[in-house]
């Protein structure tokens, strides 16, 4: 079969817009069934997935965020399909902060966070559903065009400040519909609660904010029958597992290093796959 997955046809959901990515797997057949999960890709596609899928595992636990900002850029390359990708990285996402904060609960600022979440709780249900609307095409711009002013920021050491009231809700408010359509609004989240948030709670207060949300999005989605790709995301575990204890062990050294000239590095790569995906789409 051309997409070797095998669909169940069911009756069309009423009420999508007719160029959403939804109608891509849901707008007739609305469940489906993964059939030869190896074929999904060549060989040496999967070896660039296991390695997209170590980074980003890596990167979640290293930093604290950007496990899907500093990922996902990569993954449309090569396959342009956001609703393909995000119920993966969101399912690891889910099960690693769960672990990494599951014993540190005390550690969490619980005051700061549902105050935050009363903010961006509307921006975020707005954004997930401009996920399940909106053309591919249209997220994939959305998508590299956040990561490029994230990588642009990171290249000129421009860190955003959300100390001001106005300021703070303005990050939450675009950092939660960012997280909404595509799971990379942490740079402009973290802005905000970096400023309010103590040092040494600001980690696992974060891992708890980041399980809320994920868990928020990946409820719509199944409630509007986007398929969750549960086989994929346990297939590639692993990797993203290597990819956290991997983090885990470089996060002190990444903190204690040299930050601004990493985190340059960093933008100026992201920045690299950012135009050449956008180059594509164009095309």
């Amino acid at each position: 079969m051309n997409r070797n997955i095998i669909y169940l046809t069911s009756v069309a959901g009423h009420g999508q817009h007719p160029g959403s990515s939804v109608n891509y797997y849901a707008n007739n057949k609305k469940l489906f069934i993964m059939t030869d999960m190896l074929n999904l890709f060549n060989t040496s596609e999967w070896l660039l997935v296991v390695l997209m899928f170590m980074w980003s595992g890596f990167v979640r636990s290293g930093l604290g965020f950007g496990g899907a900002a500093l990922a996902l850029p990569f993954m449309l390359i090569l396959r342009p399909d956001p609703l393909f990708w995000l119920p993966v990285i969101a399912t690891h996402l889910l099960f690693f902060t769960f672990i990494t904060v599951i014993r540190r609960l005390s550690n969490v600022d619980w005051v700061y966070l549902w105050r935050s979440m009363k903010i961006m709780i509307i921006p975020k249900m707005l954004g997930v559903w401009g996920l399940v609307i909106l053309p591919p095409v249209v997220l994939v711009v959305i998508v590299y065009a956040i990561i490029l002013a994230f990588a642009l920021s990171n290249i000129f050491n421009y860190r955003p400040k959300g100390r001001g009231k106005w300021s703070e809700r303005f990050f939450l408010i675009l950092g939660g519909y960012a997280s909404g359509t595509s799971l990379v609004g942490a740079p402009l989240i973290v802005a905000a609660y970096s400023q309010h948030v103590a040092i040494r709670q600001l980690r696992d207060t974060l891992f708890v904010l980041w399980f809320i949300l994920v868990c928020i999005k990946m409820s719509a989605l199944a409630v509007l029958q986007v398929p969750l790709q549960w086989q994929l995301s346990l297939l590639l575990l692993p990797a993203a597992g290597f990819g956290h204890l991997i983090g885990l062990r470089a996060h002190e050294k990444l903190i204690s290093g040299d930050d601004v000239q990493f985190r340059r590095y960093l933008g100026i790569g992201l920045a690299a796959v950012s135009v050449v995906g956008l180059i594509n789409v164009a095309s």
